[in-house]
This record gives C-alpha cells, sequence and structure tokens, in this order.
C-alpha cells in the first residue's frame, strides 16, 4: 500500500514538472510566475500578478488553464463593468413567465480578472467576496463555485489615472502578490520570432485532471515543518509588527503597519508547496525564504517617509530575511 501511495506520489510530482515544460512550449522565459500560479492553485489561494502590459501574463493563465484542462474565464475589467456582470444576475422568461438565474464568468476554475484596479469598489467588492467565500448569492439562492476555484487578478503598476486601487485590507486576500519582470534579451528574441510567425501553434497538452489536482492538495498537506520552522515563521512576521525588538531600527522608521495572520498562514501553506514541488516532504528555511517575497510584500504597508526615501518592501523584507535568526 504505502508502496503504490509512493509511486502515485512521484507520478504526480513528474507531472507538476511536465505541466511547467508544457506551458514553455507557448510562453517564454515566465517559469517564475508559472511556479506561483501552480503553488496557488495547489495551497486554494489567489494569486495577484502586478506588471506592465504585454507580459504575457494573459496568455500564461490562459495556457495553464489549457494544460490542466480546466475551465478558464477571462473579464476585463472597465469602470462600467457592475457586479452581475461578474457574478451574473435574475432574467425574465417570457415564455415560462418566471425569473432564471443567469450565472457569470465567476463560474469557472481559473478567473482571469485583468485590470483589477480599472473597476469600482462594488464590482472588487463582489469578486473578493467571491474569493473569500466561494460562493454566490444571485437573488435570494447561493450557489458554490466550482472546484479548484483560483483567481488570477492583474493589476498594470504604471498608469494610475481613472483606476481603483485595492484597498489594504482586500489585497490581503490574494495569498500571493507576484511581481512579473520584463524577459531578459535572449527570451525577448525567442518570443520576438515565436508571435511574429502567424503560423506558430499555440496548443498543448493535458497534463493534470481535476482528480489530480485535489490529490497534489493532499499530499501537499501532508508535508512537514517543523515546530522551529513553524516558530520562525512566527518571528519574520513579528519582525514586521515590532521590529524594534528585532534590531530593526532603521525599518522602524517606514513600517506603517506590519503583516496579517493571513502571513503566517500562507507562508507555511507556500513553503509546503515549494518543498512538494522540490520532491521533499518536509520543510527547509529556504522554502520560507524562497516564497517569503511574494506572501509579505502587499501586507506591509509604508508610511511616506518610506517613499521618500525610495526604499521599498522588498528592502524591508530582504533585511528581516537577514536580521531574523532560524530556530
Amino acid at each position: 500500500m504505502e508502496e503504490a501511495q509512493i509511486e502515485n506520489k512521484s507520478a504526480l510530482q513528474q507531472k507538476v514538472k511536465d505541466v511547467m515544460s508544457e506551458v514553455a512550449k507557448v510562453v517564454v522565459g515566465q517559469e517564475y510566475m508559472v511556479n506561483r500560479l501552480l503553488i496557488g492553485l495547489f495551497t486554494n489561494g489567489h494569486v495577484l500578478l502586478e506588471g506592465v502590459p504585454g507580459l504575457a501574463k494573459t496568455l500564461t493563465v490562459n495556457t495553464l488553464a489549457n494544460v490542466l484542462h480546466l475551465d478558464f474565464q477571462r473579464i476585463q475589467f472597465t469602470p462600467d463593468l457592475m457586479p452581475s456582470d461578474l457574478i451574473g444576475t435574475m432574467i425574465y422568461n417570457q415564455k415560462q413567465g418566471n425569473f432564471e438565474v443567469k450565472k457569470g464568468p465567476i463560474f469557472s476554475n481559473l478567473v482571469l480578472a485583468d485590470e483589477v484596479n480599472r473597476s469600482p469598489a462594488k464590482v472588487q467588492s463582489a469578486l473578493l467576496e467571491a474569493m473569500q467565500e466561494k460562493q454566490v448569492t444571485i437573488g435570494e439562492t447561493t450557489f458554490p463555485l466550482d472546484r479548484p476555484f483560483l483567481v488570477l487578478a492583474t493589476q498594470n503598476p504604471v498608469d494610475q489615472e481613472g483606476t481603483y486601487p485595492l484597498p489594504e485590507a482586500q489585497v490581503d486576500r490574494f495569498m500571493l502578490k507576484v511581481t512579473v519582470s520584463y524577459p531578459t534579451k535572449s527570451q525577448e528574441l525567442e518570443v520576438m520570432r515565436r508571435m511574429s510567425n502567424m503560423t506558430f501553434n499555440k496548443e498543448v497538452n493535458t497534463i493534470l485532471t481535476k482528480e489530480e489536482i485535489f490529490s497534489i492538495r493532499d499530499q501537499v498537506n501532508q508535508v512537514e515543518i517543523s515546530e522551529s520552522l513553524e516558530r520562525y515563521i512566527i518571528e519574520l512576521v513579528y519582525a514586521t509588527r515590532s521590529p524594534l525588538d528585532y534590531g530593526l531600527k532603521q525599518e522602524a522608521e517606514y513600517i506603517q503597519y506590519g503583516v496579517s495572520p493571513r502571513a503566517s498562514i500562507n507562508l507555511n501553506l507556500s513553503a509546503k508547496a515549494v518543498a512538494y514541488m522540490e520532491g521533499r516532504d518536509y520543510v527547509l528555511p529556504e522554502d520560507i525564504k524562497e516564497v517569503a517575497y511574494d506572501v509579505m510584500n502587499h501586507r506591509i504597508l509604508l508610511n511616506y517617509e518610506a517613499e521618500a526615501d525610495g526604499v521599498t518592501t522588498k528592502d524591508i523584507i530582504e533585511k528581516i530575511l537577514k536580521q531574523v535568526p532560524i530556530g
């Protein structure tokens, strides 16, 4: 029995690597983003992607959905979008003489909320409520959302005119905030060659099924994390709230609010997913450090002094990781 479980685990871990390879057939050089999207998928967490337009965010998510054989919906957030455009509404059926439910695009496995900061607070709240509750109420009826359910939202950090930035409390609902960077010169050359070829085939093979994704979630949940590493996570979290206690005098002048308890939960989950994807059944300190930036960067609120001095959350997190001892 144990042998069969080990074989099944090895087969699934290999399939995760195959997913990365299959996405790479279409998308060039976004392995980091794909890795973070898979962490979100395997730990039931949502991901916020931030990057300038044209960095293949939409293409990556769409390709990943095809490789995983999941239903995919892309919603372009605009200032005139209504909550009903997202979750659905009641429509009157003249033939039947009654109201029927018309479900919105939120009823999908992978939902890409493109430029989420372009829509007003009502629409953002409807999306974030669905993310949190995993259900939607239309009229007087509540409908559970499909499983797995993963929201991948994008933000354009450059053009902020006419946008509605997500409040800190709502950004906290995202497990990870991933900064998508420009490709290297060699990667961009490959992108140009592929995409300027009008006969380029974007078709990919299906690697994982829904059932296998749920099996992977169960296996990630069984990854061991020692008590000393659990305490290390708590120390990292508290270093953002009480930096002076950790000898972070300079950083204390810049941090307005530290991270919420969601950070410690998500550091634990993300580190387990990293360990699993590396083929291990136990967490190392490096796993926690690897995901610390993506888990904490949108949860630390800096003051105006930090902005004036050009200090970023990345600088703060790097200093915390150096300063806080392991175990």
